[in-house]
């Protein structure tokens, strides 16, 4: 992957002000694969936009991610350190539907798609969200013989085989769920926790911007310099730059 410029992650930065989550997920998804548009990249798997997201985060901030989680149990401030190289890997694409068979029912379904994630975290109920994302995602249902419409799923369906859906769909696509299993030094206590890459990325990303933002301020009102000017800088230089303005 080539990292995106400062020029253009500024931009992306810019516009993801004025966004919601599922918004700057696509933008900043669109600076990991610059030449997709915006149809292919919300009919990607979700975990195959979780790979691009972490490998747009290793190739703009590294391989080390700093990681906070309160513990469950005790509430202890648990900070760590995670190795960006061994997330987000796993992403698998399938040739066809996947395929439960469970005591009278067959379903087949495919992966849920980036869209198929948006149009769900649209909805306030969780149980909704679930009902909604398993009536885009069945391709066909059939019980004791006879074919089940998606849309009568959600009444239908037992929870052990909507169960088994979960579980095909998470062996097809690990990579759409990072969670972290996290032991607590004070009480011992394991805890869950989601590491939602978007969100992380985005946080860094504009702790970035403003940064940068401030380095433009100070260049230009030292040197007179335009913001592409200085943009194009390396990072390197724009530092040197910065310390001789400190010692002026």
């Amino acid at each position: 992957m080539t990292p995106t410029g400062p020029a253009e992650l500024l931009a992306t930065w810019e516009a993801g002000l004025a966004q919601r989550d599922s918004g700057r997920s696509l933008l900043l998804h669109r600076a990991a694969r610059p030449g997709a548009g915006t149809d292919e990249l919300l009919s990607m798997p979700v975990g195959e936009r979780e790979a691009d997201l972490f490998a747009l985060r290793r190739a703009l901030f590294g391989e080390r991610m700093q990681v906070l989680v309160g513990c469950a149990s005790c509430g202890e401030a648990m900070e760590f350190d995670l190795d960006a190289t061994l997330l987000g890997a796993g992403a698998r694409t399938t040739d066809g539907p996947l395929r439960v068979e469970e005591d009278e029912w067959v379903v087949e379904f495919r992966l849920p798609t980036v869209a198929d994630l948006a149009a769900a975290g649209a909805v306030p109920d969780p149980a909704d969200a679930r009902r909604l994302l398993l009536v885009r995602c069945t391709v066909s249902a059939v019980r004791g013989g006879e074919a089940v419409p998606p849309e009568r799923l959600a009444g239908l369906l037992p929870e052990r085989v909507q169960q088994r859906l979960a579980e095909k769909a998470a062996d097809a696509d690990p990579a759409a769920d990072v969670t972290l299993n996290v032991a607590c030094p004070k009480c011992a206590e394991a805890t869950l926790a989601e590491l939602d890459i978007a969100s992380y990325l985005w946080t860094e990303l504009d702790t970035w911007a403003r940064d940068l933002m401030l380095d433009v301020h100070l260049l230009a009102s030292a040197y007179g310099w335009s913001e592409p000017e200085i943009l194009a800088l390396s990072p390197l230089r724009r530092r040197y730059y910065l310390e001789l303005c400190a010692d002026a």
